[in-house]
């Protein structure tokens, strides 16, 4: 797991290519003025999810991972408390492999992703995105999937 401002993304240039081409949408494009849905990078192997919704009280929000895809979640307007814990310490609840997505019970760390900020997911990362800080509040989002 990262998290990071996105003004920082250039230490994440060797790191892995497709990580950085989704980086660099998320620089170079003017994702605020992107409305909610599906935007091709590099087809399947890269790709953003522009989302729009309320954050939520942590009852309401699942644990999750994906094990074709990490995940870069940067907080465009607003701002979301998010959850981590590795996969080695969590119980599995509900699969849904055509979805890629993993829903696990667990206790782990939680931290607040500021807008200008991203997180990073690998496939060992357990989430929990969406939660409110000081209750539910509207934010902006762009979830970018990068294929293993």
């Amino acid at each position: 797991m990262i998290i990071e401002a996105l003004a920082n993304m250039e230490f994440y240039q060797g790191l892995n290519e497709q990580l950085y081409k989704g980086l660099a949408f998320l620089k170079e494009t003017d994702v605020a003025s992107l409305p909610v849905g599906r935007y091709e990078i590099d087809g399947d192997a890269v790709f953003a999810l522009v989302q729009e919704y309320d954050t939520r009280s942590a009852d309401e929000c699942r644990w999750e991972a994906h094990y074709r895809y990490t995940d870069i979640q940067y907080v465009v307007a607003g701002r979301e408390k998010m959850g981590w814990k590795t996969l080695d310490s969590v119980v599995k609840t509900e699969d849904r492999p055509e979805d890629d997505v993993y829903f696990f019970d667990a206790e782990g760390d939680h931290f607040v992703v500021h807008a200008g900020q991203f997180a990073v997911f690998t496939p060992q990362d357990a989430h929990r995105p969406g939660m409110a800080v000081d209750g539910p509040a509207p934010i902006k989002k762009v979830v970018v999937k990068v294929a293993l």
